[in-house]
């Protein structure tokens, strides 16, 4: 049997190789033999039938001589007492390293599974990046290991089958070398899912039946119309796979009729420009579906794949998808970077994968640990997920596009709801900066923060969403029942009595009167300003306190003591800052409105002595509050800068600055910024009137 096998190897290379480089194959293959006299496989085997079964997938894609030589040596190292130096030594330093790298990706004894299939991606990937054909090799050895499946266990068929759908497919997909892929995706499904495996290749089955008639005709349309026009070409019927046509009706939720209803075809032609004339043949043939046509051979895939795409409607109606491409095209599409070999007149291979390569390389050399290179290369690989890691060195794997907020949901609600900063790589960064992949995030949370409304215009993540929403809701809620009990309070003392003093009758007569569900739903919509807090306390007290008409002046002011509250806002029209007299209005939906004392735009309602409230500064009032103020200035090359160098020394953040010219020698220089109070605010103010520049310095009044 062996005998035989090592025939048609020698035969196939013989095809394509000098007859010195066979014998030397010949030789690695009598070394290797020797080495792994006595080992069997778990079918039973002699394990030399391994190496030589990976050599000859190799040789259909005509690999070079130092590659299939690694093949038939590359378990040598592991398996053997044969050394590194002992392969140099025989078969020279290139095959050495070829065998070396590939009996690193196969050294198992990690501590974690994460940190296995970590370590192992890197090792692999790693070679790969040093010598694309250690990769190539390591995948001709998987992919004979999954031909070979059946003798194990089912629990390590899985696993097997598992990391080959997850890591291997992919990066023969990235590599172009889609005969590889399309063979690991089909093994590994039918070992993850058996009979569903089963089951639709019982369908495939009968669906071929029915659909070799219409297939036939479609060909040979096809192939009359193009040797009408003295076009050399080969036209092929071009079967789904399995795995795709399970994975499409997965992600598209079609039925399998659905998807075997349209009808592939690939059409291998002499050169480009026999292409593009081949697609103008047969959209003159059948009708074009607009919007379905691609160009890959101007614009060839990350991976170098190139083809003319297009979907026709053939008779009766029947969808056609068609490839058209150059021969030199469909060994790159079949067999990706392994192309090189196979046409080695062209010298640059397949630039756009081996730059993948090194770009691998570099990553390996700058990232820290095998976890963090992983996740680096895995999102080269699933681009639509940004991995990234926590302080301790966990991964957290989010959607595209996700920012530090959402990372701080994921980690945990609490670590959202107080987060107040973000540190990437160690740097100080916006919240809503997008996360690269493989880079270290810390929050910075702070006892007393809040998610702030403005994140839902930033944030990708349904946890995050749904976090800062149900949040600010509770907020919302429970600072209006706060600020409803104090207007009441303040209402009732003009009955003579006080919150305190409230009694259940009251309450009951109350929600008799309004059809409130509860009295906090009362105190809630007197916060939030929808309900007057006079005209509650009317409803609750006993009749004989009662009064037809609103009070002259309300006595007890409400403290306010913070710059951010959900119902209570501040006034942009006259910004109102700590130490300035203030009154307050209440909005509909809005809660209460602070305004300045002298603000022109209470002078409506200043009357309305329900709606128009006397407030106070609690004498401990916390926060930043933002102030409007004007410099009058003499026009001189960096003394903007000067100007918002001054401010930035006394603590204050510039909010808005805008300019204008008054006349050819002074501007007007507008300012919005934040401070903590009116004493901050004239320190402010006295550092810029320091300048010799500065003309003039004021408050402005709505």
């Amino acid at each position: 049997m062996q005998a035989k096998t090592l025939d048609v190897l020698s035969e196939k290379l013989s095809s394509y190789l000098e007859p010195a480089q066979v014998q030397e194959i010949l030789n690695a293959y009598q070394f290797a033999a020797q080495c792994h006299e006595g080992q069997t496989r778990q079918s039973g085997e002699p394990y030399i039938t391994h190496p030589v079964a990976v050599a000859i997938i190799l040789a259909n894609m005509h690999l070079d001589a130092e590659s299939l030589m690694a093949a038939m040596l590359h378990d040598v190292i592991e398996d053997t007492h044969v050394s590194k130096e002992d392969v140099a030594e025989r078969f020279g330093p290139t095959v050495a390293e070829l065998v070396d790298g590939v009996s690193k990706l196969t050294e198992i004894e990690f501590a974690s599974k994460a940190e296995q299939q970590a370590e192992n991606f890197q090792k692999m990937t790693l070679a790969m990046a040093k010598d694309i054909r250690v990769m190539l090799v390591k995948l001709a050895d998987r992919l004979h290991n999954m031909r070979t499946l059946k003798v194990l266990s089912a629990a390590k068929r899985r696993r097997i089958a598992r990391e080959t759908l997850e890591i291997y497919a992919p990066i023969a997909q990235r590599l172009g070398i889609n005969d590889i892929r399309i063979e690991f995706e089909d093994l590994g499904f039918a070992t993850m899912h058996p009979m569903r495996y089963q089951r639709m290749r019982q369908a495939l089955k009968a669906a071929r039946g029915h659909r070799k008639e219409i297939v036939e005709d479609i060909k040979s349309s096809i192939e009359i119309r193009l040797a009408k026009e003295l076009i050399s070409a080969e036209v092929t019927g071009r079967e789904k796979h399995l795995w795709s046509i399970y994975q499409k009706m997965k992600s598209k939720r079609k039925s399998f009729r659905d998807i075997m209803d349209v009808f592939a075809f690939r059409i291998v032609v002499e050169s480009v420009d026999d292409c593009y004339r081949t697609l103008g043949v047969i959209h003159n043939l059948f009708k074009p579906v607009p919007g379905e046509f691609k160009d890959y051979i101007a614009i060839p895939k990350v991976n170098g794949y190139q083809s003319l795409h297009t979907v026709l409607l053939g008779m009766h109606g029947v969808p056609i998808e068609v490839q058209i491409r150059t021969r030199d095209m469909d060994a790159m599409a079949n067999f990706g970077i392994a192309a090189h070999w196979l046409y080695k007149s062209r010298e640059d291979g397949n630039p756009r994968a081996n730059r993948w390569v090194q770009g691998l390389l570099e990553i390996q050399q700058k990232a820290g640990n095998s976890l963090e290179f992983i996740e680096h290369v895995k999102t080269d690989l699933f681009p639509d997920e940004v991995y990234v890691f926590t302080p301790k060195g966990q991964i957290v794997s989010l959607p595209s596009g996700a920012t530090p907020v959402d990372f701080a949901y994921a980690v945990h609600t609490d670590v959202g709801n107080s987060c107040v900063a973000s540190k990437i790589n160690g740097q100080l960064t916006s919240l809503s900066e997008p996360l690269q992949s493989g880079s270290k995030v810390s929050i910075i949370t702070a006892r007393d923060a809040q998610p702030n409304p403005s994140w839902l215009n930033f944030v990708v993540t349904a946890k995050a969403r749904s976090a800062i929403r149900h949040f600010l809701k509770h907020q919302q809620h429970e600072e209006s029942v706060e600020l409803g009990k104090r207007l009441l309070d303040r209402a009732l003392d003009n009955f003579g009595t006080s919150y305190q003093s409230i009694r259940k009758s009251w309450i009951k007569r109350l929600l008799t009167e309004t059809g409130a569900h509860s009295f906090e739903e009362v105190l809630e919509q007197i916060g939030l300003g929808n309900r007057l807090a006079y005209a509650v306390a009317n409803l609750m007290a006993p009749p004989s306190l009662r009064k037809e008409v609103t009070p002259e002046e309300f006595d007890s002011p409400i403290m306010i003591d913070t710059s951010d509250g959900l119902v209570i806002n501040y006034a942009r029209c006259c910004h109102p800052i700590p130490g300035d007299p203030i009154m307050g209005h209440l909005s509909p939906g809005r809660g209460l409105v602070v305004h300045r004392d002298s603000c022109k735009n209470l002078n409506e309602i200043r009357t309305n002595v329900e709606k128009c409230i006397i407030l106070n500064w609690s004498p401990n009032v916390r926060g930043e509050f933002p102030v409007e103020f004007k410099v009058e200035l003499v026009a001189e090359r960096g003394i903007i800068a000067t100007l918002a160098s001054r401010i930035s020394e006394s603590e204050a953040t510039i909010q808005q600055i805008s300019v204008k010219e008054r006349d050819a020698h002074s501007n007007i220089v507008d300012l919005v910024i934040d401070v903590k109070n009116r004493v901050h605010l004239a320190n402010v103010m006295r550092r810029i009137r320091g300048l010799k520049q500065v003309q003039r310095v004021y408050r402005t009044k709505n």
